[in-house]
């Protein structure tokens, strides 16, 4: 793997690790306003807030995977058919 690839596999991991803390965070206020506010609480736009963080999440997963294929298909492996080993 080349450096272009290492380096889109980085940026990749930090932008899926930058989305999943926004979704924590995102619970955390979420929480404490409902709370603070109980029936006043925005509950549709945290709603639609909570589904876009989830589409960028399955955007990253999305990528990663297409990412890998392409790396296994340049190495000459056939996507799909190559199965990680567990550390157990």
């Amino acid at each position: 793997m080349g450096t272009h690839e290492s380096e889109v596999r980085r940026a990749l991991g930090r932008l899926q690790r930058a989305i999943e803390k926004s979704h924590r965070e995102l619970e955390a206020l979420s929480a404490a306003l409902r709370h603070a506010e109980g029936d006043d609480f925005p509950r549709g736009e945290y709603a639609g807030a909570e589904s876009a963080i989830q589409n960028l999440l399955d955007f990253t997963e999305s990528e990663g995977r297409r990412l890998e294929d392409k790396i296994l298909t340049a190495g000459g492996l056939e996507p799909g058919r190559v199965r990680r080993s567990s550390s157990s």
